[in-house]
């Protein structure tokens, strides 16, 4: 199963846009859900993550601009991103993540990524 991005589109600099990602509630349910992106030449980097009981985490490139959230009764985790920059335009991906006590890491379930959704941001 591949989870599927939706809410892209063209904003202008300054604009917001609300990403969202249904997953099935047997993934949705028992992990934290994040969100990617990956922008033109560059690798895919973490945005934000948030745990099942709704604890955010957030990149410094995003705080206080981007707010991450889930709906446990439909089974979904939406991205606000206000104040838009140019330097956010990106494809942005959805995915389900588990902590590594081990390592003390997040690790991303990689058979879920999907196509992802492009976020293009004008100046």
């Amino acid at each position: 199963v591949q989870l599927q991005a939706s809410g892209g589109g063209l904003v202008q600099a300054g604009g917001s846009l609300r990403l969202s990602c249904a997953a099935p509630i047997i993934i949705f349910s028992k992990n934290i859900m994040g969100w990617y992106r990956q922008a033109p030449g560059k690798q895919r980097e973490w945005v934000a993550h948030i745990t099942t009981s709704g604890s955010p985490m957030y990149a410094d490139s995003v705080n206080d601009r981007f707010t991450i959230s889930r709906d446990n009764a439909k089974n979904t985790v939406y991205l606000q991103m206000n104040s838009l920059k140019p330097e956010d335009t990106a494809v942005y991906y959805c995915v389900p993540i588990k902590y590594n006590p081990y390592r003390s890491t997040y690790d991303t379930l990689d058979d879920y990524w999907g196509q992802g959704t492009l976020v293009t941001v004008s100046s």
